[in-house]
């Protein structure tokens, strides 16, 4: 399970997506996320949708990709859909003493199931095909203007990047932690449910450890390169726009013009 969480990730490339200006992929990845929650049916859910699958084609990456996003949140998901169908009122499909299933509780839970998804697919292509310095530069050109109210703009662009980079080589270290455990003889999977938290301690505090001198070296490291961020601070690539990124902005913003407009017009089935 956890080889297959790769959130986070940077995979090399050279496709449209990977050269578009960081800047107009965070925005745009906004836009999306909004975009899935402003369609209120299938079909215009469908409909944005189809705007990830043109992203995940220019970008040349595998689909295999989005199978292993998707995997890990299918708990949620489950669990997700059925409170929907259980527990939202509307005209009963099924009925059995205090189970009953409605129909606006299908419906709901198809497109909260559906959108959840759509949610992981779509923002994780940023990190896909962004690298985290490009995210950093981005993310503080784009929060530039606090800076006029004092806000550590770069200190904040900074963390937030080192967050998401630790996110593939923490999971990579849980792995080896479990393997080096089972190794020793640990039983992670049988028992019951305070047995299987308890074996989860074994795990949780070499991780923890291992987070913090990961930190403390990273730390140590920018010290001994004389790092200082912030005002004053020059880069080796200059972001600029170029044709292709307001070709992007003009796609997502027909996509959002699309959805409202089946919004408004399409037809009322599948629509809550």
């Amino acid at each position: 399970m956890l080889k297959d969480i790769t959130f986070g990730q940077y995979f090399p490339g050279d496709s449209v997506i990977h050269r578009l200006d960081p800047r107009i992929k965070l925005i745009l990845t906004v836009a999306y996320i909004a975009l899935l929650f402003v369609a209120d049916g299938m079909i215009p859910l469908l409909f944005s949708i189809l705007l990830a699958a043109l992203a995940y084609a220019l970008s040349k990456l595998s689909w295999k990709l989005v199978l292993r996003s998707i995997k890990p949140i299918m708990p949620i998901v489950i669990f997700t859909a059925v409170l929907n169908i259980f527990f939202i009122d509307g005209e009963p499909l099924f009925e059995w003493g205090f189970i009953k299933i409605t129909d606006r509780g299908v419906l709901t839970a198809a497109l909260m199931c559906v959108r959840i998804i759509s949610l992981i697919a779509g923002s994780s292509l940023l990190t896909y095909t962004t690298t985290p310095i490009a995210l950093t530069d981005g993310l503080e050109r784009l929060l530039k203007p606090l800076t006029k109210i004092k806000v550590p703009v770069h200190e904040l662009s900074m963390m937030m990047t080192i967050a998401l980079r630790f996110i593939p080589t923490l999971i990579d270290e849980t792995g080896k932690i479990i393997s080096a455990q089972k190794a020793r003889g640990a039983d992670m999977e049988s028992g019951n449910a305070i047995q299987k938290a308890k074996a989860l301690i074994p795990i949780l505090i070499p991780l923890f450890i291992s987070a913090f001198r990961r930190a403390d070296e990273l730390a140590l490291a920018m010290e001994c390169r004389c790092y200082r961020g912030g005002e004053g601070r020059t880069r080796l690539r200059q972001l600029k726009m170029a044709g292709r990124d307001w070709v992007a902005v003009l796609v997502v913003a027909a996509f959002f013009a699309g959805v409202i407009l089946l919004n408004i017009y399409g037809p009322g089935v599948m629509r809550l």
